[in-house]
């Protein structure tokens, strides 16, 4: 078995949700103003919701996330190889559907395909910006060892 990963301190796992659904909210809100036809303050009150959800969700999953990798490869999160990532940005998505499909129904009165259709076009935003983010966030963060006193 190998040895405890290291991971991100809560700090830098703040940081990284912060910035993550604060670049998320301004890259995504405006095309689902545009594509959903829905007025833009009610879409930003929806997708501000669905962040929240996703913070809570983005902390949980890829604090798990990464510690069954470590515990698995005994690589750091930072040192992820592309396909991984894949996996963990889809697996992130096809989550977070499940926790957002019910908020999006009772949210916009939708039926639950029509919702589901919205949630995936959602989801396929978010999996690409989270690919691309978190390789950004992984290069300018990169995880360091804790100093020793």
């Amino acid at each position: 078995m190998s040895t405890a990963p290291r991971l991100r301190s809560l700090p830098d796992r703040l940081r990284q949700i912060a910035l993550f659904e604060v670049g998320g909210l301004l890259l995504i809100t405006p095309p689902f103003v545009w594509l959903s036809g829905q007025p833009a303050l009610p879409s930003l009150g929806l997708l501000a919701i669905l962040a929240l959800i996703a913070s809570i969700w983005n902390g949980l999953f890829n604090t798990a996330f990464d510690w069954a990798e470590g515990r698995l490869t005994g690589r750091p999160a930072d040192r992820r190889p592309v396909p991984v990532r894949a996996l963990q940005a889809v697996l992130f998505e096809g989550g977070l559907l499940l926790l957002t499909l019910p908020v999006i129904v009772l949210w916009t009165g939708l039926g639950w395909w029509p919702a589901l259709i919205a949630d995936l076009g959602l989801a396929a935003a978010y999996v690409a910006y989270a690919f691309v983010f978190n390789i950004a966030y992984d290069r300018l963060f990169p995880i360091t060892a804790p100093t020793q006193p």
